[in-house]
């Protein structure tokens, strides 16, 4: 009975998580931005070996870790235009050289993979809230987002707070970053948002079809890839990125 309650709250957590984490990359993938989670992804390494070292939840610790990176990224970007791409570069590496000077060796697998298996009961819970709020925050937003990357001068004759917006999705960037680690680790999250969204947008003929179709296409892996994690004891975290992959491969034989 232990061992069914713990796959079944991997499922759910994954469905909700591949889910959001899906319906963010739509967004990241057309502001050019799906690499942007791999180093965010890195930057949770302090947070997760923390975590494992004081044995609390990764996602708790890698979250402040993600979501001050965030801020420095959106801080530095306004003050120096530089991209933030680029950025991102310059706290990732930061972050990361911080994490292997505590990471204890035996733990290295756990922070970089991941291991949505051993989840409990209010491990579940609070993924599946934080999920649904970062997608209906960005449902709200979603459309402003769009324009600004179409045109900020655009964006702002609307009335659009661009920097405002700017920051509110970046801070949702860093939630699904620390909440995918414990799906895939810090090394996959740019996978687990940027492939969902490729798949979707070689599938879809509307912006509709798109982020809802990441959404669902993210959803879906997830659940396949702790399947076959269930079937075959392979590590769940690649799994699941494995799973994306296939189904970008299959989308390019249909794509639109």
């Amino acid at each position: 009975m232990f061992m069914i309650n713990h796959f079944l709250f991997s499922v759910i957590t994954g469905i909700f998580i591949g889910g959001a984490a899906g319906y963010l990359g739509s967004l990241m993938v057309s502001k050019k931005m799906g690499l942007i989670a791999g180093p965010l992804g890195h930057l949770t390494l302090p947070g997760i070996a923390l975590a494992l070292l004081y044995d609390f939840d990764v996602s708790l610790g890698a979250l402040p870790f993600v979501a001050v990176g965030a801020i420095l990224i959106w801080f530095l970007e306004i003050r120096t235009r530089l991209p933030a791409e680029s950025l991102t570069a310059v706290v990732f590496a930061t972050g990361v050289a911080a994490a292997f000077l505590i990471l204890p060796s035996e733990e290295l697998e756990t922070a970089l993979i991941g291991d949505i298996t051993q989840i409990g009961f209010w491990g579940t819970i609070t993924s599946l809230i934080l999920s649904l709020a970062i997608f209906s925050i960005l449902r709200k937003i979603y459309s402003k987002i769009i324009l600004s990357t179409i045109s900020e001068d655009l964006a702002k004759v609307e009335g659009i707070d661009v920097r405002k917006y700017n920051f509110i999705y970046l801070f949702c960037i860093a939630v699904i970053v620390a909440l995918g680690v414990k799906m895939v680790g810090g090394l996959l999250t740019a996978a687990l948002v940027a492939i969902p969204a490729c798949t979707a947008r070689n599938l879809s003929k509307n912006l509709f079809q798109y982020s809802y179709g990441a959404m669902l296409i993210g959803s879906l892996s997830c659940i396949l890839g702790i399947f076959l994690y269930k079937l075959t004891g392979f590590q769940v975290g690649p799994l699941i990125i494995l799973t994306n992959s296939f189904f970008f491969l299959i989308s390019m034989i249909f794509k639109r």
